[in-house]
């Protein structure tokens, strides 16, 4: 039995093609075989029709898997087979996040020549899976290493299109997503975090833009006007010889990202904050606590976050001769334990509307490692100057030298008159901040115990930095053109929403459940009637992954052409 064709030709000229179930059965009395019909499907192009045979094609493959049919028909053979599962796991999570649906709206009523939505998909998946240039994702990954519908027929210039799309509707795209997952999975949106950091270019030269120090982006980008982005700044990364960029990430409490910025390489930290606060307006964050650390503080960036009844909770610098370190560290207390390396006291500073309020935060592990490095460093520094000394190297030897001016060493450190010799009144300023840390809160509702936690809980962003720049290959960055470098970051941001989703819903890395995924392959199965796709049964580390997402194991076989 075999699915038959038939064509008819109407009499305004169209032609209309049948399907039906037939059989070959023998004519004894014309001595040849002859076309039964045993059943009229319908016409071809019905959409109810093709899913009757589908769900009749699914039907008999449990009756009779692709295997035994393999094995009693020579014939077939393998083609290829991909990694699956993975791929599986991201376009299910984003779909059920409705970012496909808030592409495609973004994308409505324009002629791309291409499903721009498939493009965005695989350049996002690109970065969970196999993080690489375009380049080489179009030309291996795509081709040759993952299979992903509606990919297939994409060229490189259609992927850089897409980049130049979502730059253009960025805003717009990530404030809906932020609001479609924050509905789906009840985000707690009360304190978000906010942190900064840079990222290096392969280049000797800074970007310079026009008279204003200005770069258009492309029309196709939206034509968006840019501060020259690629500058020489100060360094996260220990690459200052490199022009740079400063990117700014704020995460929910559970580390899901709520919206990027992207700076120039020379921008100073405590100058991004009056932006991230205005841009956040209206996106419906309830009651929003701002948590920032260190070099965001700043009177200025006080006052622009407290406007409108705004909370901020801040880590403040320790400084000689500075309030924190004279008013707030040297105000005698008992601290109380809150946890095993956590313990806190309350300062409050001045008094009335205008106090100040402080929690002075102590870890004893860290203080124990702090005094341990301070020490074997000191060590090591008393056998240098012994040895500086046995070959009678005074003045500004070059060893000398670079000793003063050592970030490792230089601090501790003092010039006298017979020669370098440690500072032990630097060593002794020092202890009083071993394992310490102050944080400082405008919010009257939180106990010291809330702003020490609170504050603990920024190393959400730090987590999200980590995972972007080595999971994703967030750097270096080898794009040139504004616009190009805008749309880069924003296609990592994605790629990481969708992995901070599949790591809360598993409680494991997105590495750990990528690998596992892994084992469910997609494969191409060709014989002389035509090829079957084919998915391998999942293991059972997989199942139990696909289980923890809510997600169906992908069906037997894909497609059958």
């Amino acid at each position: 039995m075999y699915l038959r064709q038939s064509k008819q030709k109407r009499a305004d000229g169209r032609e209309v093609t049948y399907l039906q179930l037939a059989e070959n059965v023998w004519d004894a009395t014309k001595g040849r075989s002859q076309a039964q019909i045993v059943f009229n499907c319908g016409r071809a192009d019905d959409p109810e029709v093709i899913e009757r045979l589908r769900r009749l094609a699914k039907s008999i493959l449990r009756r009779c898997s692709p295997e035994a049919i393999v094995a009693d028909d020579p014939g077939w053979r393998l083609v290829c087979a991909w990694p699956y599962g993975d791929v599986h796991a991201l376009e299910a999570v984003w779909q059920r996040l409705g970012i496909d649906a808030i592409v495609r709206a973004q994308a409505h009523g324009r002629r791309f020549g291409f499903e721009m939505e498939r493009a965005l998909f695989a350049l996002v998946a690109n970065r969970a899976c196999a993080p690489a240039s375009k380049l080489y994702c179009h030309e291996q990954w795509l081709k040759e290493d993952v299979h992903i519908e509606g990919t297939q027929a994409l060229a490189l210039h259609q992927l850089y299109r897409a980049m130049d799309f979502l730059e253009a509707n960025k805003a717009a795209i990530e404030q809906a997503i932020f609001l479609q997952v924050a509905d789906l999975l009840s985000l707690d949106v009360e304190i978000v975090f906010y942190d900064t950091t840079s990222l290096h270019f392969e280049i000797d030269d800074e970007d310079n833009g026009d008279a204003d120090g200005l770069m258009r982006g492309s029309v196709a980008a939206g034509a968006k006007r840019y501060v020259a982005p690629r500058k020489r700044g100060y360094s996260k990364n220990g690459r200052g010889d490199a022009p740079q960029i400063v990117v700014g990430l704020a995460v929910t409490r559970d580390g899901f990202p709520v919206r990027h910025w992207v700076f120039p390489g020379n921008t100073v930290d405590v100058t991004t904050v009056a932006q991230v606060k205005e841009d956040l307006k209206g996106w419906q964050l309830t009651r929003c606590l701002f948590v920032g650390d260190a070099g965001m503080v700043s009177q200025a960036n006080f006052q622009a976050l407290a406007k409108g009844g705004g909370k901020y909770l801040m880590a403040m610098p320790m400084r000689r001769g500075d309030e924190v370190t004279e008013a707030v560290l040297s105000r005698p207390g008992r601290y109380r334990k809150i946890a095993d390396n956590l313990e806190v006291k309350e300062v409050v500073v001045g008094d009335g509307e205008r106090r100040r309020r402080y929690a002075v935060c102590f870890n004893p592990q860290e203080a124990h490692r702090q005094r341990a490095y301070r020490d074997e460093r000191i060590r090591e520094l008393e056998a240098e100057l012994a040895c500086l000394a046995d070959q009678d190297e005074g003045g500004h030897s070059k060893r000398v030298c670079a000793l003063r001016s050592s970030a490792r060493y230089g601090r501790f450190l003092k010039e006298t008159k017979r020669g370098l010799a440690i500072d032990r009144q630097a060593i002794a300023e020092l202890e009083r901040f071993d394992g310490k840390f102050v944080v400082h809160s405008n919010d009257d509702t939180l106990t010291a115990e809330d702003m020490a936690l609170g504050y603990k809980q920024q190393q959400r962003v730090e987590e999200a930095w980590r995972t972007m720049k080595g999971g994703l290959r967030m750097r270096p960055v080898f794009h040139w053109a504004p616009h190009r470098i805008h749309a880069h970051i924003a296609i990592t941001v994605l790629s990481l929403l969708l992995e901070r989703v599949i790591e809360h819903a598993c409680q494991d890395t997105w590495r750990n459940v990528r690998d596992d995924l892994k084992r469910i392959q997609l494969a191409q199965l060709s014989s002389p009637n035509g090829t079957v796709w084919q998915v391998t049964e999942p293991t059972a580390e997989a199942a139990n992954r696909l289980k923890a997402l809510k997600i169906k194991p992908p069906p037997a076989v894909l497609r059958l052409d």
